[in-house]
C-alpha cells in the first residue's frame, strides 16, 4: 500500500462528520446476509446512489452519483471482518469523500431471522461535492441508510426490489378521464 493510499483512522470521523446508524429486521439465516454483503459489488443493486463498486485485491473503488447529477468515487479497504458477524470499512487516505461504516449481523428474537445493522459515516469534503453530501445524508440521513436497508430486505426476502414505474398514478387516471369526457 502507497503512502498515499494509507488507510484512514474510522474514529476520526466520529466528530467532524454525519453518522447514522440504522436496523432492520430481514427473514433470512445470518449466513445468507452475510454472503451478499460480503460481494461488495451487490451493493448497488439495494442502494441506488451507489453505482459501481469495484474489487481490486483488499481494496475496493466506489462510485456514488450525488444529488444534483454530482460524481464522486473513493478508495475503501474492509479493515474488520468476523465471518457472520461484521464487515467493517474506511476509505483510504486521499479519497475525495473521506467515510467508514460497518453492517452487523446478530440473530433476531425468537428465531425471525437476522437483525442487520448499518452504520455510514463521512466526512463531507468542500464545494460542490461537500454540498451534494451534506443534501444526500446531511438532511435526510436515516432517510438514505433507511431506504437501503428496506431494499436490500425486500431482495432478499422477495428476490426483488418492489417499484411502482409503469404503474399509472391516480393523477395520470383522473387526467385520462378528463381527456376522454
Amino acid at each position: 500500500m502507497s503512502e498515499k493510499q494509507q488507510p484512514q483512522d474510522p474514529s476520526a470521523y466520529s466528530d467532524k462528520g454525519i453518522k447514522v446508524t440504522k436496523s432492520i429486521t430481514i427473514d433470512r439465516p445470518i449466513e445468507d446476509l452475510y454472503a451478499f454483503w460480503h460481494d461488495l459489488t451487490n451493493l448497488p443493486s439495494v442502494m441506488d446512489y451507489v453505482k459501481s463498486i469495484q474489487v481490486t485485491g483488499d481494496t475496493s473503488h466506489w462510485t456514488l452519483q450525488l444529488p444534483g447529477g454530482i460524481k464522486t468515487e473513493f478508495n475503501t479497504e474492509v479493515y474488520n471482518e468476523v465471518p457472520n458477524e461484521v464487515i467493517a470499512w474506511r476509505s483510504l487516505e486521499g479519497s475525495e469523500l473521506q467515510n467508514a461504516g460497518s453492517v452487523r449481523f446478530k440473530p433476531a428474537p425468537g428465531s425471525r431471522g437476522t437483525e442487520v445493522q448499518l452504520t455510514v459515516e463521512f466526512v463531507p469534503p468542500a464545494g460542490a461535492i461537500g454540498q451534494a453530501v451534506i443534501k444526500l445524508f446531511g438532511e435526510v440521513p436515516a432517510q438514505y441508510v433507511g431506504q437501503g436497508l428496506r431494499e436490500f430486505k425486500q431482495k432478499m426476502e422477495a428476490g426483488e426490489i418492489a417499484t411502482t414505474e409503469g404503474q399509472p398514478s391516480g393523477r395520470e387516471i383522473e387526467q385520462k378521464e378528463e381527456a376522454t369526457t
